[in-house]
């Protein structure tokens, strides 16, 4: 509940703010890629202003998800390594515990006619 509530009151003001930025920036402008003939219409390319700002917003989301992906790399491979360790631990203390009640049950009739 509380999480729907934040991001009620997160992505209502955000969605506000794309929309009057959107409104803001319907203009056209053209992105000129040659910068030594910049009237080159093989490599420029004309869309409203917002449409820009969306895409270098969405490539800085991008390339930051992808470098801190990269950068936890070392800590996603000693959780794997752990987890397998924990595994491999379970499988041994599951076998001990058979064991025990293994031993435990063949004591039992022993102890019992005493």
């Amino acid at each position: 509940m509380v999480k729907k509530i934040v991001n009620l009151v997160v992505l209502i003001p955000l969605g506000i703010v794309l929309v009057v930025l959107s409104v803001a920036n319907r203009q056209s402008v053209t992105l000129a890629l040659n910068p030594f003939r910049p009237e080159d219409a093989v490599l420029s390319l004309s869309a409203p202003f917002f449409v820009f700002l969306f895409l270098a917003v969405m490539l800085g989301i991008a390339i930051g998800g992808a470098v801190v992906w990269f950068s936890q790399r070392k800590y996603r491979k000693r959780a794997r390594t752990e987890s397998r360790s924990a595994q491999q631990w379970q499988v041994e203390a599951e076998k001990h515990k058979a064991r025990a009640e293994q031993i435990a049950g063949r004591d039992l009739p022993q102890l019992q006619s005493k």
